[in-house]
């Protein structure tokens, strides 16, 4: 965890870089071509996007334009809810390849947990994964019980489950779960879409002992909790400043601190709540 460029390994042995950049409501076209480019020169090697967000092609664009190679990248993307099911995920796949641009993916997510449909759709990743289609597979926005009948019914367990996490949503019970099973934890909203966490007495404290900013404590947090995290922007100067937490460690007992300020506060729709159709 001491530069941009560091990785854990996922329970198949495949490599995945503890920061990324996530793209969610990047626009297509100029502002998520920026964005990636962006990232990818100042050092970044993974890129979080999904069918929904609609910029797939703008991120294979940019990929294949910012002249990293390919197999230097690790790119991740998810099923949406509407193409949950066997046949119709391995359609969805082709599709967000042909958009990408690319001959496989890193890391492909089954979006949210739609009732009823999510093992037969994990099955199709499955399929996915032995044809060498896609280098990790895994789910998003699962709880433990999803996870449960999940793990009872599939062959391949998935490797990574990225779900909401932050200071205020530390979901601790989900991650002691994933990390006794071998699946990596991956936070979205780490920052909890700016504004008020950067405002809290205790990350302002840390902020100013540290020499850094209240998003970089929050992002050096994660990734110290062996947290893979993908703070999403469209703002170059957000970018860089979202890399520069290799440079310091946080002390155990600050990190004590920042634990203990679970809220289970949510900016994001809880699953259980979700309309997962739509």
């Amino acid at each position: 965890m001491h530069a941009i460029e560091s990785t854990t390994k996922l329970s198949n042995g495949v490599d995945m870089p503890w920061l990324g950049l996530g793209v969610y409501k990047a626009q297509e076209g100029n502002e998520v071509k920026t964005a990636v480019r962006t990232a990818l020169e100042v050092g970044y090697r993974a890129i979080d996007t999904a069918a929904i967000y609609e910029n797939e092609s703008g991120v294979g664009e940019a990929l294949r334009e910012s002249g990293v190679a390919r197999n230097d990248v690790f790119l991740t993307t998810k099923l949406w809810n509407a193409d949950q099911g066997y046949e119709s995920t391995l359609r969805a796949f082709d599709e967000s390849l042909r958009k990408l641009g690319t001959d496989y993916i890193d890391l492909y997510l089954v979006h949210w947990p739609v009732k009823g449909k999510y093992v037969d759709t994990y099955r199709a990743m499955e399929r996915l994964y032995r044809d060498g289609r896609v280098r990790a597979i895994g789910v998003s926005n699962f709880h433990i019980h999803h996870l449960e009948e999940l793990l009872a019914n599939c062959e391949i367990k998935p490797m990574v489950n990225q779900v909401e996490l932050h200071p205020m949503l530390s979901q601790l019970e989900l991650r002691q779960f994933c990390s006794q099973r071998d699946i990596q934890m991956e936070a979205w909203s780490p920052l909890m879409k700016g504004g008020a966490i950067f405002l809290h007495p205790l990350i302002r404290e840390l902020a100013e002992k540290y020499g850094k900013t209240p998003a970089q404590i929050i992002l050096r947090w994660d990734i110290q909790s062996d947290i893979v995290t993908i703070p999403k922007s469209v703002t170059p100067e957000r970018i860089r400043e979202n890399s520069q937490i290799f440079d310091f460690m946080i002390s155990h007992e600050d990190m004590k601190r920042i634990d203990a300020l679970n809220e289970n506060k949510r900016v994001g729709t809880n699953p259980e709540k979700y309309d997962i159709m739509e």
